[in-house]
């Protein structure tokens, strides 16, 4: 007798799941590609990111073309990247540049990629407990260098090229400081011809940093390990040379610039 009853309740439970299903593909059956954008910004403004996300998508599905499938191709990489997901980000950047290469948001964009790979590089944590951020892989900050530089190069007078420029001091110096870190490594390692490697590279193509200073002193350490005198008297010369005429950099704070720079920047999409 249960088996019985049992059957017509799962074939109403499945009916109605079937009904609730179709009430939410309804819901958006009829909008326009100007509902669908006016639904979408609105959840993008209210941290419903993830249902931006997929308003977003589907408006892009169902009109491909048009100013309003344009801007959502953007937008949604704002929505990724509000929404921690920045893989996602990069590649819907990396998409709308590909398809518009040409566009008046083209600096916006370039901003909004290095800013996702800016965050990266710093870490969750660091956003709310300073760290030193050059201990950590300089991949994602050579990547947010790169991204920053297009822009600046590229779009000189835009509204966004002051603030990379500023973004790109500071991760020079983070790439700077994190090569002397790895040539410092070495040096305990007794790797003295590598730690004279990277610290070569910090002196031929990072002058200006607050970087120099400590390279030159691998240098000098690890010469003076190897029985190289002379290359280390040379470079104590250069070290004194550069105090004496107060030509090393002092070390610029992360927010030395205005705010902390993991506070993030909240873009004017308008």
């Amino acid at each position: 007798m249960k088996t019985y009853l049992l059957i017509p309740t799962l074939i109403l439970l499945t009916l109605m799941g079937c009904s609730t299903f179709q009430n939410e593909e309804d819901r958006t059956k009829d909008w326009s590609a100007s509902q669908f954008y006016t639904e979408a910004k609105d959840a993008l403004d209210n941290g419903n990111y993830k249902t931006a996300i997929e308003l977003y998508e589907k408006l892009e599905g169902r009109f491909p073309f048009g100013k309003y499938a344009t801007q959502s191709q953007l937008d949604v990489a704002y929505a990724y990247y509000k929404y921690s997901e920045p893989e996602s980000a990069i590649a819907a950047v990396n998409r709308f540049l590909r398809l518009h290469p040409n566009s008046k948001q083209a600096p916006y964009a370039l901003y909004l990629k290095g800013l996702v790979n800016f965050n990266r590089s710093l870490g969750f944590l660091s956003r709310f407990i300073p760290t030193d951020t050059t201990q950590r892989d300089p991949g994602l900050s050579r990547d947010s260098f790169k991204d920053f530089s297009d822009l600046v190069r590229k779009y000189p007078n835009s509204e966004y090229a002051k603030d990379a420029h500023q973004r790109l001091l500071y991760l020079r110096n983070n790439i700077a400081k994190s090569e002397v870190n790895i040539a410092q490594f070495y040096l305990k390692k007794k790797a003295y011809l590598a730690a004279v490697r990277r610290a070569k590279k910090v002196i031929e193509h990072y002058q200006r940093t607050p970087s120099v200073k400590p390279a030159l002193e691998v240098m000098i350490t690890a010469y003076d390990k190897m029985g190289l005198t002379q290359l280390a008297e040379d470079n104590r010369r250069v070290l004194k040379i550069n105090e004496t005429s107060g030509n090393l950099v002092k070390e610029i704070k992360a927010d030395s610039w205005g705010n902390q720079l993991w506070d993030f920047f909240e873009l004017d999409k308008n």
